[in-house]
């Protein structure tokens, strides 16, 4: 199982990423450069967080640009699993691989702590190595990460089973609509969340829940 970790101008957590991914059993990552096109030995594309471009213009609408992005629409529309973190799912959503948008947090503040996140479809591609309803300690940390989707089209989402994860226990930081953490598109090989999974894989940190989301990646190559 071979991971590939896109790195942007301005992203910052493309190592935690990278460490992440090679914490599963068997596995092993690569950076990949915005600026190539290859995708070759490469089974699972993780996007991950910073601000790419410097979020100038609007947040991830530049990235989505980039020569590797296309190769990544390529992968995706061929079944390829694809994991957006953060900036990475702001991305996501502005290439059109997602649904819906992130928009400013309600209070118009930075906001970074430990929050509960429940697994409300555990049979997709990055939640298998989950129980439905579990909930997850997983960080998070941003600025832009309320998520936003027109009524009819989060209820075709919630009918084809597309709202991933939920901010559990009254604890949704930004003001998502319906508490929605993390959402896939209608085949569910791709999937995009505000929270770090990759900040939550060691002891040390307090939480190693996170780690189950690169689990059920590797899981769904097999």
């Amino acid at each position: 199982m071979n991971f590939g970790v896109v790195q942007f101008p301005g992203t910052c957590d493309e190592r935690d990423a990278v460490l992440a991914c090679e914490r599963v059993e068997g596995a092993s990552a690569q950076l990949l450069w915005h600026g190539e096109t290859s995708l070759d030995g490469i089974d699972a594309v993780v996007i991950p967080g910073g601000f790419s471009y410097g979020d100038y213009l609007r947040v991830g609408a530049i990235a989505r640009f980039s020569p590797m992005m296309e190769s990544v629409a390529r992968f995706a529309s061929d079944g390829g699993v694809v994991l957006g973190i953060c900036n990475g799912f702001q991305v996501l959503c502005e290439a059109g691989l997602l649904p819906g948008a992130l928009l400013p947090n309600v209070g118009l503040r930075f906001v970074c702590r430990q929050v509960g996140v429940e697994v409300v479809n555990a049979e997709t591609s990055f939640t298998r190595a989950c129980e439905p309803g579990q909930v997850l300690s997983i960080p998070v940390k941003h600025t832009t990460g309320r998520y936003y989707a027109p009524g009819v089209e989060l209820e075709r989402m919630e009918a084809h089973g597309q709202i991933v994860l939920r901010y559990a226990h009254d604890g949704n930081p930004n003001g998502s609509s319906n508490d929605i953490a993390g959402v896939s598109n209608e085949a569910g090989n791709v999937m995009g969340l505000m929270p770090h999974p990759e900040h939550a894989v060691d002891p040390l940190t307090g939480s190693v829940d996170g780690l189950t989301l690169f689990t059920s990646m590797a899981v769904a190559r097999v």
